[in-house]
C-alpha cells in the first residue's frame, strides 16, 4: 500500500506512560537473521486532516475519515444509493474506534496501514489492508465487502494511509488495541453484570441496550448511542464479541469519556458487564465455523466453535481463561496443528 506523506502541521495526539500494549504482526521469516528490535512509538505524530493539500489524495483521506465517523451516512443500509449500501447496519466505526481511531486503548487505527500486510489465523493467508477494512464490514457493520476500486474504500485506506505517515514499518504504538487487564480466575458473571449494566450503561445505551437514535425515522442519520446488542448491532464474529477485547475496551474507555488512566470500573465489574452484554441476543454470521484453519491459533475467548480444546462453549465464552491456554500450549506441543474439520 503506497503511504501517502504529509509532513507538515502535525498535532500531537496523545502521550502514553510506561504501559504499552503492542499490535501484533506476524510475518514469514524469509532467513534465518534475527528479527531487528522494533521501535516503541510513544508519541503518536498525525498530520492535521484539515491540512492536507486540497488535492485528490488530501480530499479523499478527508472523505475516508467522514466515513469512519458517520459511515451509517455514506454506506450504512439505509442510504439513498442501494450500490453503496455495504455496511449491514447503522454504527459508525468510531464507534469502536473512539474518536475516529486516534484514542489510545480505544482500538486505535493509528500504524494500521503500516502493520500491513499480517498473517491472519483467522483466514490462513496473508492479509492486506484492504482484506482487513472488509472483514470488518462484514462482523463489526454485519455487512458486505467493497472492491477495492470502490471510492469509500479507497477513501477508508487514505484516511488510514495519513495515519501511519509517521509511524515505521517496524514499530509498535503504545495504547494499540484496548487495554490488558489481568484476567479473572473465575468465569465472568452475567447474571452480576447486569446489575453494572444497569447501575453504569443503562442511562446512555438504554435498559434495552438498543442505544438512542438521532432521528427515529431516519435511521440513515445514526445513533447519538449506538446499540449493544439486538438486530442493528455488530455480529457474532465481531472482535469486539470477544469477552476479552470488549471487557478490557470497557475498562478502559466507559462510561463514555474514561480514559484508561483513570477507568471507572474495577476489572471485576468490566468482565462481568462485558458477559452481560455477550450473553445477549446479535446479529448471527454465517459460515463463523470455518474461521482458523487451524485451531491451536484460534483465540481462546472466541464463542463458537469448533475447538481444538476439550472445554465447552460457555468456559471459551466467559472463561476462565488459564485452563484453556494450558491446554492449547500442550497440544501445540504435541500436536503442532489441528485442523478445522469444516473447512474441506
Amino acid at each position: 500500500m503506497t503511504r501517502h506523506v504529509f509532513y507538515r502541521l502535525t498535532v500531537i495526539v496523545g502521550l502514553a506512560v510506561a504501559l504499552a500494549c503492542s499490535t501484533q504482526r506476524a510475518f514469514a521469516q524469509t532467513d534465518a537473521a534475527p528479527p531487528l528490535p522494533k521501535t516503541d512509538v510513544v508519541v503518536w505524530h498525525v498530520p492535521a486532516f484539515d491540512a492536507l493539500p486540497d488535492d485528490e489524495n488530501g480530499r479523499l483521506a478527508r472523505y475516508g475519515r467522514s466515513i469512519i465517523e458517520a459511515t451509517y451516512a455514506h454506506i450504512g443500509p439505509d442510504v439513498a444509493n442501494p450500490a453503496a449500501r455495504y455496511a449491514g447496519n447503522n454504527l459508525a466505526c468510531a464507534n469502536c474506534h473512539l474518536r475516529a481511531g486516534l484514542k489510545k486503548f480505544g482500538l486505535p487505527l493509528i500504524g494500521a496501514s503500516a502493520d500491513y500486510p499480517a498473517y491472519s489465523a483467522r483466514s490462513g493467508t496473508v492479509s492486506s489492508l484492504f482484506d482487513r477494512v472488509n472483514q470488518c464490514l462484514k462482523r463489526s457493520m454485519n455487512g458486505q465487502p467493497m472492491r477495492e476500486e470502490d471510492r469509500p474504500m479507497q477513501a477508508i485506506l487514505a484516511y488510514l494511509d495519513v495515519l501511519s505517515t509517521n509511524i515505521p514499518a517496524d514499530a509498535t504504538i503504545t495504547g494499540a488495541g484496548a487495554g490488558a487487564m489481568p484476567e479473572l480466575d473465575r468465569a465472568a458473571d452475567p447474571s452480576r453484570g447486569a446489575i453494572v449494566y444497569a447501575r453504569n450503561c443503562a442511562d446512555c445505551h438504554r435498559r434495552d441496550g438498543l442505544g438512542v437514535r438521532r432521528n427515529a425515522v431516519l435511521p440513515e442519520m445514526g445513533y447519538a448511542v449506538p446499540p449493544l446488542w439486538g438486530p442493528d448491532s455488530f455480529n457474532d464474529g465481531a472482535g469486539t464479541a470477544r469477552l476479552i477485547t470488549l471487557a478490557n475496551f470497557v475498562h478502559d474507555n466507559m462510561p463514555n469519556g474514561t480514559s484508561w488512566i483513570a477507568p471507572t470500573l474495577n476489572p471485576d465489574d468490566a468482565w462481568d458487564v462485558a458477559a452481560f452484554v455477550l450473553s445477549q441476543p446479535r446479529p448471527q454470521l454465517a459460515g463463523i465455523e470455518r474461521d482458523f484453519p487451524d485451531l491451536l491459533l484460534k483465540p481462546v475467548d472466541a464463542p463458537y466453535p469448533p475447538y481444538a480444546d476439550r472445554f465447552p462453549v460457555e468456559q471459551h465464552r466467559f472463561g476462565p481463561f488459564a485452563p484453556i491456554r494450558a491446554d492449547i500450549a500442550r497440544l501445540k506441543e504435541t500436536r503442532g496443528e489441528i485442523p478445522n474439520p469444516n473447512i474441506r
